[in-house]
């Protein structure tokens, strides 16, 4: 999709350019001048009908140019520029070519210092490439409607610096296969094809391993909780293992686990009308977990991580488990059940235990659409963070506001355990309503042990009820970028 051409001088015929402005209190200011099209700018920056204000479009129609069309692309105040504010603007930029027969476009990349060309280039990469994702398939034709961008050449950018680019292709690229299986029909992402879709990205990269348990295989490790929560569905079970080895000469690994729920009904206790419609996005975690992987592969990352998913519907039938008893996982502990729709959290509790005692991780992360009550708290903006490890918060912290997919810290007190205490389990699978993110999380802390880890409940954040920014369908894909831009600065610090 990306070219890179030094500089304006040198670009080939497109079908329109991009050029960006900052917002002065005088008017807008071109942040890099094209000399062929100077005319042409300063007749609307004179008229004042362009501001610059960050996202504001305008189109002007040329003659005897190298394109048909100018867009004018504000970028806002340039002391608020941001990676963030770049993605949105450029998105805006994308929106205006929706349906549009553009195919070719010239975007001129602006000089930033305070972030450096690196970050310039992700962002605006990130943005244009977030934002042309369409998920048409379940439309008729008539009702079709794609971006038909094939090529844009990045003006100003060396050709030597075309890995950065190539790196946000690749990023994004997890970003869309989460958003595909998330938008996708419950009917159609069960636990198998989910299974099927980790074989086909092992057999794309040779750095990719999957390895797929099924139900006979997930009762022989004693996954009792994963189990119970299955019994609803005439779908069978599966458990996913997937690997990604960047750097095999390094013993250092992460393991990312996702919940893989595909549908949940709630089981017995019911969702009611209202609440059970978007539950096919219930496997959000394990969609940004292959997504994860696909993006580590294809960018060629220098890091080990491994994706885990037990994925399962949660449906109603007569062998449905019950709310009041007792059920027994992989660690070993037993778990009072008191909430047929607090499901995901023993899907997990396997996962994590299992991958702990197998996979013998230096940290574990796990993404999961876990609680209402997480939105509640803080709504679409942001994920919810819970953890056991300082550096880890600290720097899922940093990656959010690098990624725009930010987070927010909540406390891990002690006195939050209490609330799971069960007079006939080891722990109840929940409290009751209040600090309801905050006990699930201290649930799966349970089966962490001491392994540095981070939990992130993304209910939220998975799927959203509108367009909005570079996120053109309800699936946003949210923990792909974030996760892998975690996991770089980590090890660009440990090393």
């Amino acid at each position: 999709m990306f070219r890179q051409i030094p500089s304006a001088e040198k670009r080939p015929v497109a079908d329109v350019i991009v050029i960006p402005f900052w917002q002065e209190t005088d008017g807008a200011k071109e942040i890099i001048p094209v000399k062929d099209l100077d005319a042409e700018i300063l007749k609307v920056v004179k008229a004042k009908d362009f501001t610059g204000k960050s996202g504001s479009t305008m189109l002007a129609y040329l003659e005897g140019k190298k394109e048909k069309r100018l867009l004018f692309l504000g970028l806002g105040k340039e002391g608020s520029c941001s990676m963030e504010s770049l993605r949105r603007d450029y998105s805006a930029f994308v929106k205006r070519c929706h349906n549009k027969p553009w195919k070719t476009v010239n975007v001129l990349v602006p000089k930033i210092k305070k972030l450096g060309e690196e970050c310039v280039c992700t962002a605006i990469s990130e943005g244009m490439l977030l934002t042309a994702y369409t998920f048409e398939a379940l439309k008729s034709k008539k009702n079709q409607q794609f971006f038909h961008i094939s090529t844009v050449n990045m003006l100003g950018i060396e050709a030597k610096n075309e890995k950065i680019c190539n790196k946000a292709e690749a990023i994004s690229s997890g970003v869309n296969l989460a958003r595909d299986l998330v938008n996708g029909n419950a009917d159609d992402i069960t636990p198998e094809a989910l299974a099927e879709k980790a074989r086909e990205i092992a057999s794309s990269f040779p750095s990719v391993k999957a390895t797929i348990f099924d139900k006979k295989r997930i009762e022989k490790e004693g996954m009792g909780l994963f189990l119970a929560v299955s019994r609803g569905s005439f779908r069978d079970p599966v458990f996913i293992i997937l690997k990604y080895q960047g750097n095999p000469s390094d013993v250092d690994h992460t393991v990312v686990v996702g919940k893989g729920v595909t549908f949940d009904t709630g089981g017995l206790n019911l969702k009611p009308t209202g609440s059970m419609e978007t539950m096919k996005a219930d496997m959000g975690g394990a969609a940004a977990a292959l997504g994860i992987i696909q993006a580590a592969a294809k960018a060629n990352l220098k890091i080990n991580i491994t994706a885990v998913v037990a994925s399962t519907e949660n449906g109603i039938d007569s062998k449905s488990y019950k709310p009041g008893d007792v059920y027994v996982g992989f660690s070993g502990k037993s778990v009072e059940n008191m909430n047929t729709d607090a499901e995901g959290r023993l899907t997990l509790a396997d996962a994590l235990s299992y991958s702990i005692h197998a996979l013998k991780p230096n940290r574990i992360i796990d993404l999961a659409t876990l609680t209402g009550a997480i939105e509640i708290a803080v709504g679409d903006e942001r994920c919810g963070l819970f953890s056991n490890d300082k550096k880890m918060t600290q720097g899922f912290i940093e990656a959010g506001d690098r990624t725009g997919e930010k987070v927010w810290e909540f406390p891990m007190d002690p006195e939050y355990r209490e609330l799971l205490k069960s007079d006939i389990a080891d722990l109840k699978s929940c409290g009751k309503r209040m600090a309801g993110s905050i006990t699930a999380a201290h649930f799966l802390k349970e089966f962490v042990g001491k392994t540095p880890w981070v939990h992130l409940d993304i209910a939220g954040v998975a799927y959203i009820d509108h367009a909005r920014r570079y996120h053109m369908t309800p699936a946003t894909g949210f923990g792909v970028r974030l996760v892998i831009e975690m996991l770089e600065q980590f090890h660009a610090k440990s090393s």
